[in-house]
C-alpha cells in the first residue's frame, strides 16, 4: 500500500481545526453588495473591500459590456508580446493622472504590484526597513528580492530612523509602510517616515490599497491625505477594492515604471487584463471623480457603525478608517463569534494566526457607502445580541 506523500497536509488542517484556525469559504451567490447571499442565506456583508459599492455600479456594468462587445473576452497575450490594448494605456493614463505622478504600470493584482515592485528593484546587496505590520505581499516581495529586511515595531517613525541611522551610507535602501494597515484600519505615520527617508536617502514606498479610494481628495490615497506629494517615491494602489473591479498598480516617474516593464516579473509572464476589466476601471475613475456622494456616504456610515460598536463596549484597536476591527483575542471565540452571527443574518469573517497575531483574533469589519442605515443598525444589534451570549461584552 502506497504512503499518501501529502498525509502532512491532513495533518496540518486536522492541527487547525483543534486550533480554531481553519474557515470554510463562504459562497457569494449574489451580486457583492451591501445585502448579500452567502451559502443560501442573506446577510448584511460586513466582509467585503467593496467600500464604494462600485461593483455594482451602472456606469462599470456598461462599461465592461461595451469592451467585451468590442474587444471580446480576454487579451490573449502577456503586455510585452501582443497584449497591451489602448484600454490599458488609457487606464494607466488616467491614473497617473489622477495619482499626480508621470507614469504608471497596472499589474494583474495588488499583491503581484507589490510584490513584483520590490523584488525588481532591489537585489542581495540592498536593504528594506518595513512595518512589522505590513501586507504580506510585501514582506513576499521583500524575501523574493533577497535584500536584508529591517523590521521596525509598528508606526515607530524613531526605530525606523535608527535602523537607518546604522546602515552605510552607500547602501540602497528602502523604506515601506501601508498606508491604511488592513487588518488594524490605522494609518501608516507617511509623513514622519518621508521625513526620515529623506534624511537618509531611502527610497520611500508605500502600499496604498485600501487608502485609493477612500483618503485624499477624490480618493487618491494617504499622500493626497497627508499632503506628500513629491516625497513618496513608489505608490501602490489596487483596482480590486474600492474601485471595485481588479488588479493593482504602481505609480511613480516614468523611468521608474519603464523600468518595471522591463524587470518585474509578474508584468513580464501574465496575460494582461482583460478588455472589460480595464474598461470598468477607467468607468470608476469617472466616478470617483464625479460621484463624491459614494465617499460622503462611506464616511457617514463608519462613523455611525464605530460608534455603536464603541458605545457597546467592543473592542475596535487604533482604527482610523472604515475597516474596523472586533477584536476578541482567542481564535476559536472568534470563529464562534463569527459563526453566530451569520446565522443571525450578519457577516463577519474571523480572523486568525498567521493573518494576524496569536491572541489578537478577531472579527474583520468593513462598512461601505452601500449600507443602509437599517442595514448597520441590525448588524449592531446583532453583535450587541451575541457579544454578549459569548461574553465578549458585559
Amino acid at each position: 500500500m502506497r504512503i499518501d506523500p501529502l498525509q502532512f497536509l491532513t495533518d496540518e488542517l486536522d492541527s487547525l481545526k483543534q486550533q480554531g484556525l481553519y474557515r470554510p469559504l463562504r459562497v457569494l451567490e449574489s451580486e457583492q453588495s451591501a445585502h448579500a447571499t452567502f451559502d443560501h442565506k442573506s446577510v448584511v456583508n460586513l466582509s467585503s473591500n467593496n467600500y464604494l459599492g462600485l461593483t455594482t455600479h451602472p456606469r462599470l456594468r456598461e462599461a465592461a459590456l461595451d469592451a467585451v462587445r468590442i474587444y471580446g473576452a480576454g487579451s490573449g497575450s502577456v503586455r510585452t508580446i501582443a497584449g497591451t490594448m489602448e484600454l490599458h494605456m488609457e487606464l494607466e493614463r488616467r491614473l497617473a493622472t489622477f495619482k499626480k505622478v508621470e507614469a504608471v504600470v497596472v499589474f494583474q493584482s495588488g499583491f503581484t504590484a507589490n510584490a513584483g515592485t520590490v523584488s525588481a528593484i532591489l537585489g542581495k546587496e540592498d536593504v528594506v526597513i518595513s512595518d512589522e505590520l505590513n501586507h504580506a505581499s510585501i514582506i513576499d516581495g521583500c524575501r523574493l528580492s533577497r535584500a536584508a529586511i529591517k523590521v521596525f515595531p509598528h508606526k515607530d517613525v524613531d526605530a525606523a530612523r535608527r535602523i537607518l541611522h546604522e546602515l552605510p551610507a552607500g547602501q540602497r535602501k528602502l523604506l515601506i509602510t501601508d498606508g491604511v494597515f488592513s487588518m488594524d484600519g490605522d494609518l501608516g505615520p507617511l509623513p514622519g517616515l518621508c521625513e526620515v527617508a529623506e534624511e537618509f536617502g531611502a527610497i520611500m514606498m508605500v502600499d496604498d490599497a485600501h487608502a485609493s479610494g477612500v483618503f485624499g481628495a477624490q480618493g487618491r490615497g494617504t499622500v493626497d491625505h497627508f499632503k506628500c506629494h513629491g516625497r513618496v517615491d513608489i505608490q501602490v494602489g489596487t483596482l480590486s477594492k474600492a474601485v471595485g473591479v481588479l488588479g493593482g498598480y504602481v505609480a511613480g516617474t516614468r523611468d521608474f515604471i519603464e523600468f518595471l516593464h522591463h524587470r518585474a516579473r509578474p508584468f513580464l509572464f501574465s496575460t494582461s487584463h482583460p478588455p472589460a476589466v480595464a474598461a470598468a476601471c477607467i468607468a470608476a475613475l469617472d466616478v470617483l471623480e464625479q460621484e463624491p456622494q459614494w465617499m460622503e456616504q462611506l464616511w457617514d456610515n463608519t462613523r455611525f457603525f464605530k460608534a455603536g460598536l464603541h458605545a457597546m463596549g467592543f473592542n475596535t484597536g487604533l482604527s482610523d478608517s472604515p475597516i474596523t476591527p472586533v477584536i476578541v483575542g482567542d481564535a476559536p471565540l472568534a470563529a464562534q463569534m463569527s459563526d453566530k452571527l451569520f446565522q443571525c443574518g450578519v457577516f463577519a469573517q474571523s480572523i486568525g494566526f498567521p493573518t494576524v497575531a496569536r491572541g489578537k483574533a478577531r472579527l474583520r469589519t468593513i462598512v461601505t457607502a452601500t449600507h443602509s442605515r437599517d442595514d448597520l443598525q441590525y448588524a449592531l444589534d446583532m453583535f450587541g445580541k451575541v457579544g454578549k451570549e459569548l461574553a465578549v461584552i458585559t
